[in-house]
């Protein structure tokens, strides 16, 4: 998006201006107003929450009849990068309820519980999920393919299953920020003009110290944290109930598409549960049956999220922010602050990383020229600041699916994101300390 075009956008987004946002204003207030009314930040269902919001951004949308408004918010909530994520969740709740149907669960935590000691739980889960999206390259992936395991861990090892599925989310976009086959730095290094190797070199800087203190956290916890179990004996049975998520995580390592590699686990499952007898072909259909039914609220609050979103593009408030943000800028320093602001408040009005790289790609490349930043900065920050707001927004992709495989609240797991805590420090001090 050129200043240019900026410029010559509709007079709506100008008349607008802060109203056009103000549903992301109305969403936190709710939040934040039920959550002081109850005593209790997740006694308020998320999808109530999404209504409301919902319900404002169709009052608030001028200039259109209410068909209209229902039609751009039924195009925002059916985009077909919306509808690619709620058949991931479709595929991965079945293969999440099919798998412990099949005891594929059990047998893992048992497997791990074998290899690990107790200390080295938390930042064996959190490493792991670092090596599986660096090398898949996707977030979700990571996440679908290991949340489940931890939440057994927590279960079977009494270590709270927030704090070990946020270790499973911090590594996954660990991955998703660094990765050469990520989205994120496909789109960022592409729209800066770069190599993706001199985006990893820069980036790196930022993300692996990071990292490196958020496995001493985790380890320090371990260390601290008395767990409840005793180093189970793995039987020929349960290696071969382990299979499906070995073939999950391989198949993932080879970079084949999620929704494949979801297939094929499922029909993993089912294959080994009916010839052990674990369950039988209705029962495997029902445990798939049961596990999408369970992700139907998941499903509601993506779509409406999807829908709400779209009526703030419309209203024209990405458009507002942009122009905002990027009157008074006199420095570098200043440039790197504008792109890493610009690209956050996209992400949380898109609640999607790589399409708000896409959004201000290009008017951060110009600003980055204008003002004197190294297009390998420009492009770090982009990734970076997508990532970590990904990682905090309880709407995002990540929390709801990490929620969703371990029945929690998203808000449960964000105070338990040290990663991406430590990467927001670890990207401002690499602004503010610039030269």
């Amino acid at each position: 998006m050129s200043t240019n075009d900026i410029q010559s956008k509709p007079r709506r987004a100008k008349r607008y201006g802060l109203l056009a946002i103000s549903p992301m204003a109305v969403l936190m207030a709710c939040f934040l107003t039920t959550g002081i009314c109850f005593e209790d930040f997740y006694k308020m269902p998320l999808l109530l929450v999404f209504i409301f919001t919902a319900a404002y951004a169709l009052l608030i949308t001028r200039g259109h009849s209410v068909h209209e408004r229902i039609n751009h918010f039924s195009r925002g909530a059916g985009h077909r990068n919306l509808l690619f994520m709620v058949w991931i969740f479709v595929m991965a709740g079945a293969f999440a309820s099919s798998a412990k149907a099949m005891g594929a669960i059990d047998a893992t935590v048992s497997f791990t519980l074998s290899l690990l000691p107790e200390s080295m739980l938390l930042p064996g889960i959190f490493v792991t999920a670092c090596f599986v999206s660096m090398s898949i390259g996707t977030s979700v992936g990571t996440i679908v393919a290991l949340t489940p395991v931890a939440a057994g861990l927590a279960a079977e090892t009494g270590l709270s299953t927030p704090l070990i599925v946020a270790a499973t989310v911090g590594g996954a976009l660990f991955g998703d920020n660094l990765s050469f086959i990520s989205d994120t730095t496909i789109v960022a290094t592409r729209t800066q003009g770069i190599k993706m190797s001199d985006k990893f070199r820069t980036n790196v800087r930022i993300a692996l110290p990071a990292a490196l203190v958020t496995t001493i956290i985790y380890l320090m916890i371990g260390i601290h944290t008395p767990t409840h179990y005793a180093t189970p004996d793995i039987t020929l049975a349960q290696f071969i109930q382990v299979l499906p998520y070995l073939a999950v995580l391989a198949l993932a390592l080879m970079g084949k598409d999620v929704l494949i590699v979801l297939l094929i686990g499922n029909l993993l499952t089912g294959l080994i549960g009916i010839s052990m007898g674990t369950f039988s072909a209705e029962g495997w259909f029902s445990a798939m049956a049961s596990g999408i039914g369970g992700m139907g609220e998941l499903i509601l609050i993506s779509m409406i999220a999807g829908g709400v979103l779209e009526l703030i593009r419309i209203n024209g408030g990405i458009t507002y922010l942009i122009h905002k943000l990027t009157r008074r800028i006199s420095s570098s320093r200043g440039a790197e602050c504008c792109i890493a602001v610009l690209v956050s408040l996209t992400n949380l009005c898109t609640a999607n990383n790589t399409i708000a790289i896409l959004s201000v790609g290009e008017i951060s490349r110009n600003l980055a020229d204008r003002y004197g930043v190294d297009r390998r900065r420009s492009a770090s920050i982009l990734d970076t600041c997508s990532c970590v707001v990904q990682s905090f927004i309880p709407y995002g992709a990540q929390l709801l699916m990490a929620a969703g495989l371990a029945s929690l609240s998203p808000l449960e797991i964000i105070p338990h994101l040290f990663y991406p805590m430590l990467l927001t420090l670890a990207i401002a001090v690499s602004i503010f300390i610039k030269k």
